[in-house]
């Protein structure tokens, strides 16, 4: 595959219309916050991972969708992920996220972002655990982890809905079109590596709707639902890497293949009452 330099992006980036917010879809009526997130750049892994480690933070409503769920309708990776780890067809999957974004507002509000400072995400997937709930719009999925590298900013978040909590977490272009990431929290160390590779898919078309459910034990009690449209990405081809280390669930976890980079979107979204 050939490798696309980080100019080759940008100036793709360039030519996306600039009324994107005109082809994010609309959010429901009653939000109590308002989020704005433009001009991100993130490196994005898909990560299957025990649920027996994170069962205390499940609400009841709610339930993991698993991999051999996936593999019984068909999901090619899913299948694939069986013949290589049998034992894991109960296992959940998730997405984690290191992003970096030149825009991030709740109410107005910015956070304070150190040098290279970014934020990290881990989410599952869920389902509703009786099938005739409704969940309302957009994918629903879990939000495990989402860490912010300035602690007050991240109760601000808690203060309006939005589950968070500290992370030391950067975001950074090492030399030519290489990105590297890392998490370091209390029982978890991160370290990735994304080489963006081949071309740039998606734009102004691709737009949908998620749902984030707070874990269990948080103090939040929210829904937060988001819009989201442009986005870009490639793969993360040779060179790139993630590490997990600690005693942190999602350290058990097995990632992925390939990572993903993505970048030229925008999101709204906000909190609701349940």
């Amino acid at each position: 595959m050939r490798l696309v330099p980080l100019l080759v992006a940008l100036v793709c980036l360039a030519l996306v219309p600039r009324d994107v917010a005109a082809q994010v879809p609309a959010l429901p009526e009653g939000a109590q916050t308002h989020w704005v997130v433009r001009q991100p750049y993130e490196i994005v892994a898909y990560v299957t991972f025990d649920p027996a480690k994170v069962k205390r933070r499940l609400p009841r409503t709610l339930r993991f969708i698993s991999v051999k769920e996936l593999a019984a309708t068909g999901v090619r990776w899913a299948t694939d992920y069986l013949v290589e780890h049998p034992a894991h067809g109960d296992w959940g999957i998730s997405f984690l996220e290191i992003v970096r974004m030149e825009t991030f507002t709740i109410d107005g509000r910015a956070p304070h972002w150190p040098e290279h400072g970014a934020a990290a995400l881990w989410f599952a997937r869920v389902a509703p655990s009786t099938p005739a709930t409704d969940l309302g719009p957009g994918r629903p999925f879990l939000a495990l982890e989402f860490w912010m590298p300035d602690s007050a900013y991240a109760a601000y978040m808690r203060g309006k809905g939005h589950y968070a909590t500290y992370g030391d977490v950067s975001l950074l272009q090492k030399s030519g079109s290489v990105w590297q990431g890392s998490v370091d929290v209390a029982g978890l160390k991160i370290v990735a590596e994304c080489v963006p590779t081949g071309p740039v898919t998606g734009g102004v078309g691709s737009a949908g709707m998620q749902a984030f459910f707070p874990p269990l034990l948080s103090s939040v009690t929210s829904i937060v639902r988001v819009a989201f449209a442009g986005h870009r990405e490639q793969d993360c081809g040779g060179g790139s890497s993630w590490s997990l280390h600690g005693d942190h669930p999602l350290a058990g976890g097995v990632v992925l293949r390939p990572s993903i980079f993505e970048f030229g979107y925008e999101l709204t979204g906000g909190a609701y009452a349940r």
